[in-house]
């Protein structure tokens, strides 16, 4: 039987751990090797890092800091941020990271989707649409961090993307981001609906329940999260932390309170 995935997002800009409200607000949590040896402790089910400057600065991949994140990693690493070519994700492979993840690259120019997928295998691509409701109650997809928006609509663009190749689509709420109020769970119905490669939800996540309500209605499926795994209690106390194997199997089976 499929399991849901319940993966941790952390964010990188300058090296350091940061985690933002609705892509604004940055607020520096730490070290991201010292939280990646943590979720090594936790048994994490996977884990993703998403260099949210690369792309937005027009600079490659820090294949350094992607090679010392990999090599404390124990569980299975998605690496997203400055990836313009096939041997970008080539070299992050090599490094030990499972799968490269992409957004304003494969926007701009999506024949680089199969271009990946046949140096590296389709399991190991995976499409991030970072998704904002407009005041006219339509989605949207925007890139380098929400700074830019494409007009383009996301549930046809998780299909064409599909199509050409990617074999994991993230969805990620902008509005959601950091206010941990619960899922989009209309966005995620759209995109589930509408592909049938693995999918991924993020952006509102406040709480274990917010996980089990997507993986029930939509499981097997990865639930993601930044601020619920590192921040703990009202005032966001940092703490770097994940549910115990309890409460995996709770959630998994929907049987938290």
């Amino acid at each position: 039987m499929l399991r849901s995935r319940i993966i941790p997002c952390l964010l990188v800009r300058n090296n350091g751990l940061v985690k933002t409200i609705k892509f604004t607000d940055e607020k520096y949590v730490g070290d991201p090797i010292n939280a990646v040896r943590i979720f090594n402790e936790k048994e994490v089910d996977e884990l993703v890092v998403l260099d949210i400057d690369a792309s937005v600065q027009g600079r490659g991949p820090d294949f350094k800091m992607i090679g010392d994140l990999a090599a404390e990693c124990r569980m299975p690493l998605c690496y997203g941020g400055g990836i313009t070519s096939a041997q970008d994700a080539r070299h992050i492979m090599s490094l030990g990271v499972e799968k490269v993840a992409l957004s304003s690259a494969i926007i701009q120019r999506p024949d680089l989707i199969g271009e990946i997928a046949e140096e590296v295998g389709r399991q190991s691509v995976v499409a991030v649409l970072d998704v904002r409701l407009d005041r006219a109650g339509h989605y949207s997809v925007w890139t380098h961090n929400g700074k830019t928006e494409t007009g383009l609509n996301p549930v046809a663009l998780a299909k064409d993307f599909e199509s050409r190749g990617v074999g994991e689509i993230v969805v990620n709420s902008i509005d959601g981001d950091g206010t941990m109020k619960g899922y989009d769970l209309e966005l995620c119905r759209q995109i589930r609906e509408a592909v049938r490669v693995p999918m991924t939800v993020l952006g509102g996540a406040g709480s274990l329940k917010d996980l089990q309500t997507v993986i029930q209605k939509h499981g097997p499926i990865g639930v993601s999260a930044g601020s619920l795994f590192v921040f703990k209690g009202i005032y966001r106390a940092v703490l770097i932390n994940y549910p115990s194997h309890a409460d995996r199997e709770r959630i998994q089976q929907g049987q938290l309170p």
